[in-house]
């Protein structure tokens, strides 16, 4: 069975679907047996390479709220992150383009080191004091995940490099009707869209792999991030 997942870097609600996806799978006796694949997703394509913001003053005024009610919604979302073991900072996050993190991550999944990038710029980007849209912070995670460094440069310094693996995956995902991040597709047979509980992922799993088409009825859709850079954020 293959997984494909559409997230983006930026996507608190991706960071916290992939530990409760983890979580469903370790729940599904064939767990062996599934291939996850991470496809890309821009929330904000149109950001300007190399600009970045700070994360409560996005939300503040995506939101039209103040930056202490923007905070009090960065602790919602920290508060789910922290109860599936995750690191979460709520202040000094940046925010901007994301483009070149996931020519790198195609770069990785030729490398057989996918995953273990991802995970690294999760935790960057979530959880410690490091940009990663600072084109030297992604060297040291690539290189850290196990790439190449002159190879990591290279494709950084052109910006060709990948491009097109990148805009393929998010051709793909208007064509399967991805409005929002994450979004899990199982076996091409159906999707799930958002950080769903782990059970939620557990079952459709099963039903995956029995040949079922549809999810059961009245599968909730998970919290996402939309396209735009702005996440769904519960209210203080």
């Amino acid at each position: 069975m293959r997984v494909e997942i559409w997230s983006d870097i930026a996507c608190p609600w991706c960071y916290i679907g992939k530990a409760r996806f983890a979580k469903g799978l370790a729940g599904f006796a064939h767990r062996e047996e599934v291939e996850v694949v991470y496809r890309s997703f821009e929330l904000d394509p149109n950001g300007p390479k190399g600009q970045v913001a700070p994360v409560l003053e996005m939300l503040a005024k995506k939101y039209g709220r103040t930056l202490d009610e923007a905070r009090g919604m960065e602790e919602h979302v920290a508060a789910s992150a922290r109860a599936e073991g995750l690191t979460y900072r709520t202040e000094g996050r940046d925010h901007g383009n994301t483009f070149d993190i996931h020519r790198l991550l195609h770069l990785a999944a030729d490398r057989g080191r996918q995953e273990e990038l991802l995970d690294l710029a999760y935790r960057a980007n979530f959880g410690e004091e490091r940009s990663v849209f600072d084109p030297e912070v992604l060297v040291a995670l690539a290189v850290e995940a196990g790439l190449d460094e002159g190879e990591v440069r290279a494709v950084l310094g052109d910006e060709s490099a990948y491009a097109a693996e990148v805009r393929a995956d998010e051709r793909e995902a208007a064509e399967l009707g991805a409005n929002a991040v994450p979004f899990f597709v199982l076996d091409r047979r159906f999707g799930i869209s958002g950080g769903q509980p782990a059970e939620v992922f557990t079952q459709a799993l099963e039903q995956a792999w029995a040949g079922r088409e549809v999810l059961a009825p009245g599968a909730p859709e998970g919290e996402a991030c939309e396209p735009d850079g702005a996440c769904a954020v519960p209210s203080p």
